[in-house]
């Protein structure tokens, strides 16, 4: 009896050893969990499989008994989501930030003053985040204050949406600016004829000369901090809006030396040379870094009275905004970008810069099959223009700014015109995909907040309880799809990730709610548990707290 025991043991054991053989071996296995794989039929899985770094199988926990790993995750029941895609943000910048001050959520300008003086030791101060529209007294601060405390030392002070500086004399000085200065392509805010610091767009630049040099070791560090932050909030891949050639080439570096891991859709910056330098190359694809577009700036802001409108400011009658770039100058980099096949994706807020990149656009890309270009933010649309976006001509919009502008939107445009503002919805209409960002560090780095603002419409504090303009809100497939492979579609890369299938990359993250199901309410508060790029776990949120 004793024998045949053991022969049956070891019977089994020969049995388990055969199918084990026979099973073949992967990186890692992911099971038992509620998986939205965001594919074409946007089908739930409750496993997956992934090898060198792809998905190699999705489907069924069946999936335990076609492979073997010695890496198996057991998901317990969590939301699995497909990396999330930033599609219009300034990663870079964001990494630069934190070694600023922070002025977000300020109330007044004192309390600007109190914080700078606070943290007023290095020998150049700088700042950002202010937004006059936050304050009582909702004009454009002054630069006397600042002059009386740092007479000696240059001081700069970044608006919240990178569109205006507040500077003090002695950063004025450095950087050669006085009462004569003229710009086209921007503004000098000046009061009773003197300087008030207030600069808008164009002249900013004067400031970046003066003041721009930071050393290698400090690019570094920016660009690996903002990584962290990026994976900690379930981001994979970052379209960064406007980047300089020596950060992309430090960015290809970084990537290749497998310090910087997360993958970057780069925008180059319009300067003459970065993109002389880029067409003559021709693009650069590798796993993890995309260069094919160019950013470039129609306009300024809204917040900041910067954004070219048709119709004057409906509060400051005068005043139309300004180009950031002649209509000529877009005119002819749109015909250069579309012979040399670059992608060309503009800045634009305000409904009469719209109007010029739809023309411009639909002149050069008649005979191009799949141009891809991109309207970015797409924010005061006419809708007398809004059938001028189209398969080739694709909007891609921030959809927390809408709340965030909300309370100050109609004032600056009117009833009339903010019927075509932040209209996500009209806008997938036309071009039946959106792609959805959050363009911080203007806004909250957090996808769940876009996820909410896209969806209910709402801020933070639940406002206002029908939604901003409702009627535009997107749903919760289509919001995920923005964040995901609509994101990738206008990358040019739905083939290599934004959904979990096969041959992709293995890029998901692991939730604590499901999104497509809660209380919309309760979305935005959605922790990132895990996140994985390529199979490997990157961020955990157990191991940062």
């Amino acid at each position: 009896m004793k024998n045949l025991i053991k022969f049956n043991n070891i019977l089994l054991i020969a049995v388990a050893i055969f199918f084990q053989s026979c099973m073949k071996t992967v990186d890692l296995i992911a099971y038992n969990g509620n998986i939205y794989t965001v594919d074409e039929n946007f089908s739930r899985a409750s496993a997956f499989a992934v090898k060198n770094g792809k998905f190699i199988d999705v489907g069924s926990n069946n999936i335990l008994s076609k492979y073997n790993s010695k890496n198996i995750l057991d998901l317990k029941g969590s939301t699995v989501l497909p990396g999330l895609i930033d599609a219009h943000c300034h990663f870079y910048g964001l990494g630069l930030n934190q070694n600023v001050i922070d002025l977000t959520g300020t109330k007044s300008f004192d309390e600007i003053i109190e914080k700078i003086s606070k943290d007023d030791k290095k020998s150049v101060i700088r700042g950002r985040g202010w937004d006059q529209n936050d304050w009582e007294l909702k004009k454009f601060p002054n630069k006397s204050k600042l002059d009386l405390l740092y007479p000696q030392k240059p001081v700069i002070l970044e608006r919240i949406d990178g569109h205006a500086y507040l500077v003090n004399q002695k950063a004025l000085d450095i950087a050669n600016i006085d009462i004569n200065i003229k710009s086209e392509n921007g503004t000098v805010i000046i009061e009773k004829g003197k300087l008030t610091g207030v600069l808008i767009d164009g002249p900013m630049s004067l400031i970046d000369k003066a003041f721009g040099d930071i050393s290698e070791l400090e690019k570094i560090d920016a660009l690996l901090s903002a990584q962290d932050i990026c994976f900690e909030n379930g981001l994979t891949t970052v379209d960064d809006a406007g980047i300089q050639k020596d950060i992309i080439l430090l960015i290809d570096s970084l990537q290749k030396q497998n310090q910087l891991k997360i993958r970057v859709y780069a925008m180059i910056s319009n300067s003459k040379d970065d993109v002389n330098y880029f067409l003559e190359k021709g693009p650069i694809k590798t796993d993890l870094l995309n260069v094919r577009s160019v950013k470039v700036y129609g306009d300024g802001a809204l917040g900041s009275r910067g954004a070219t409108l048709k119709a004057p400011y409906s509060d400051d009658k005068h005043n139309y905004g300004k180009l950031v770039t002649d209509i000529q100058s877009i005119k002819e980099l749109a015909k250069k970008l579309s012979a040399a096949n670059f992608q060309m994706n503009t800045h634009a807020i305000g409904d009469s810069t719209i109007n010029i990149l739809l023309k411009s656009y639909s002149n050069v890309l008649e005979n191009k099959e799949d141009p891809r270009w991109r309207i970015e933010h797409s924010q005061i649309v006419d809708l007398n223009d809004i059938n001028g976006y189209n398969e080739k001509i694709l909007p891609s919009v921030q959809p927390t700014h809408a709340t965030s502008d909300m309370y100050w939107a109609e004032d600056r445009v009117g009833s009339k015109r903010i019927k075509g503002a932040y209209a996500n919805k009209e806008l997938l209409l036309r071009s039946k995909v959106i792609g959805l960002g959050t363009d911080f560090p203007v806004e909250k780095v957090n996808p769940f907040h876009t996820f909410y603002a896209a969806t209910a419409r709402k801020d933070l504090y639940n406002y206002p309880e029908d939604g901003f303009e409702f009627s535009n809100a997107l749903s919760r497939e289509e919001t995920l799809k923005g964040m995901t492979i609509w994101a990738a579609y206008l990358n040019f890369e739905e083939n290599e990730k934004g959904s979990i299938e096969k041959n992709k990359f293995a890029d998901f993250i692991i939730i604590d709610r499901d999104i497509m199901k809660v209380d919309i309410d309760l979305t935005p508060y959605t922790k990132v548990l895990k996140t994985y790029l390529s199979g490997d776990l990157v961020y955990s949120y157990t191991d940062s707290n």
